[in-house]
């Protein structure tokens, strides 16, 4: 057979076909973002985008600040759902990763082990409750929630789940199996079928799953991320407790909360729990390359790798990677040196302290809440009137719809970006990242108290056309 020179179909030679290097696509390229994305990612996703007026050309991230192609700054406040509590592009998580691309290590032998990855399990059973005694590396969040579900049926012989309504775990199949929401869940049934949800904060609907004596497992998120629900005082002490005396295990899902989010390095600090197993991702990348751990009691470890022959049983192809270990020990070297826990403690006051009165000033506003740098302000309607006819209005459209008459003046005309804390719900949400400024903070609560005051001045005009036209071009996306 003989070799064909490819080159010879167009006339051109190898060396005119050479492919661009990377930073030559981004000039080559440039403002056709959304173009690719339409055609070959996520049309939907450009769609709601486009109908909320948050298509920009992005072209830089620096702490806090999203830049634009006509270098406008934009305070990003949504920080990756919480993967950049660094901010973007920290310094020093750059210059550590250089380092170790300098070096041309092995990287992921796979049968073979690796320095760096050791060194990170070491460090976060050091900084993790006593409870916990070995790490289980992974790529993201989702899956550490899979690896959890599976070493708790293992360590257990049991099989049931039980999960709490509104949570969020990941969309992975077994992550979503216990996710609360059902926007996510349909269509993509059957899920695994022993996972049963109870509600949020109740103990009593807890103990009267656990008590049948089958659940291999209770997981839950410290703060619901889907609305910003802060477990009620007491609750996750009382849920170890029935756990314990039920033999199941307690998951804590991290992966939003931890690593300082909430003013203390794990969110379940503040109710001094120790779980049996402990999940987190997002913030550990330090926003260049994604890594996951699952923190596992001896217990739950040894119950999955009890032999030799179960050694792989379970694992991750990227989780020992020591570029992905090398950006998490640089994360939580910047977290320690910059005390960021502390930080977002002292910031999260702050931030309540802006925005609290907003509950007395506004009569759409609900409730304000928080635990560290994760923060909601949620809505409702005025008490009645014109403006209450409006509301009902616009929530018939789409229920929830009134939270983006909030985050979509926040960016279009003050440059701040935020989200809708979940589907059909009335809560904005906000994710600073750790090392936001306190001027920027302060920037934000102004924003907002302008947004709610022309919220509350023109519900009946201005923001009678606005919902109404947002509400008929979702409809028409969907």
């Amino acid at each position: 057979m003989c070799d064909v020179d490819s080159s010879a179909h167009d006339g051109s030679s190898p060396a005119q076909q050479r492919r661009p290097d990377v930073a030559e696509l981004l000039e080559l390229r440039a403002g056709e973002a959304m173009a690719l994305n339409q055609r070959y990612l996520n049309p939907q996703l450009g769609r709601v985008i486009r109908t909320l007026g948050f298509d920009r050309d992005w072209v830089a991230g620096r702490g806090a600040q999203l830049i634009d192609r006509d270098g406008n700054e934009y305070l990003d406040l949504l920080a990756g759902y919480g993967v950049f509590s660094l901010g973007r592009n920290h310094p020093e998580v750059k210059r550590q990763l250089q380092g170790v691309l300098e070096l041309d290590l092995p990287l992921l032998p796979q049968l073979g082990v690796s320095t760096l990855p050791g060194v990170l399990a070491e460090q976060l059973v050091a900084l993790a409750p006593d409870s916990i005694e070995a790490v289980l590396l992974t790529s993201s969040g989702t899956e550490s929630v899979e690896g959890a579900l599976k070493l708790a049926r293992a360590a257990t012989a049991r099989k049931r789940i039980v999960y709490c309504e509104r949570a969020f775990h990941g969309l992975s199949l077994g992550s979503l199996s216990v996710n609360g929401s059902e926007e996510f869940r349909e269509r993509f049934g059957p899920l695994l079928a022993d996972c049963t949800a109870v509600p949020f904060g109740d103990a009593s609907a807890l103990a009267s799953q656990l008590g049948r004596g089958d659940v291999a497992a209770f997981i839950v998120e410290p703060v619901q991320g889907k609305g910003v629900y802060v477990a009620p005082d007491g609750y996750l002490a009382e849920a170890q407790q029935l756990c314990r005396r039920s033999g199941a295990l307690l998951i804590v899902d991290e992966v939003q909360t931890g690593l300082g989010r909430t003013g203390r390095f794990l969110a379940l600090e503040h109710w001094g729990i120790e779980p049996d197993l402990i999940t987190i991702s997002k913030a550990l990348s330090g926003g260049y390359v994604p890594v996951g751990a699952v923190l596992a009691s001896r217990r739950a470890f040894a119950g999955t790798f009890d032999s030799m022959e179960r050694s792989v049983v379970h694992g991750s192809t990227f989780g020992n990677g020591e570029l992905a270990a090398a950006a998490a020990l640089a994360t939580l070297a910047v977290i320690d040196r910059e005390q960021l826990v502390a930080r977002a403690a002292r910031l999260g006051e702050l931030l309540l302290e802006l925005t609290r009165p907003l509950v007395e000033r506004f009569e759409i506003v609900r409730e304000v809440r928080a635990l560290g740098l994760i923060w909601a302000i949620e809505l409702g309607p005025p008490a009645g009137g014109a403006g209450r006819r409006v509301w009902d209005a616009v929530e018939r459209r789409q229920p929830g719809l009134f939270a983006q008459l909030i985050t979509v003046p926040l960016f279009r005309d003050h440059r701040i970006l935020t989200q809708v804390a979940g589907h059909h719900m009335n809560v904005v949400k906000a994710l600073p990242p750790l090392v936001v400024g306190e001027d920027e903070l302060r920037r934000f609560a102004a924003a907002l108290e302008e947004v709610l005051a022309g919220a509350e001045r023109h519900l009946l005009r201005n923001y009678a056309s606005l919902g109404l036209g947002l509400g008929r071009r979702s409809l028409a996306a969907r």
